[in-house]
């Protein structure tokens, strides 16, 4: 229910705010607009998982920070170097994308 640093997405808040409205009211129109945002958390949630998105950003996320970290563990590295340890890290990532094509969506 939480992100990496522990705090809520803005879906998650908003569907909490939302059942709160609710749960404090228990009117029709906070009951239908806690459907709304819930269906559309789950739409969200659906469509990542279908597209695989999130975990393509994710992919590319660390396919960067290791070019970055081989940088700076190697500051005097050539530009071949560089090269090298760029092309494989895309390698990694354009195979961990590949492997989305086949991995179940649930």
């Amino acid at each position: 229910m939480f992100g990496s640093g522990g705090e809520m997405s803005n879906a998650q808040l908003a569907q909490q705010v939302a059942l709160l409205q609710w749960l404090s009211s228990q009117s029709e129109d906070d009951r239908k607009m806690l459907a709304v945002v819930t269906g559309v958390q789950v739409g969200r949630e659906l469509l990542n998982r279908i597209t695989g998105q999130d975990k393509v950003d994710l992919y590319k996320r660390d396919c960067i920070l290791s070019v970055a970290e081989f940088i700076k563990k190697n500051p005097r590295a050539s530009q071949a170097q560089i090269s090298t340890e760029v092309e494989k890290n895309v390698l990694v990532f354009a195979a961990r994308v590949k492997a989305l094509e086949t991995a179940p969506i649930f």
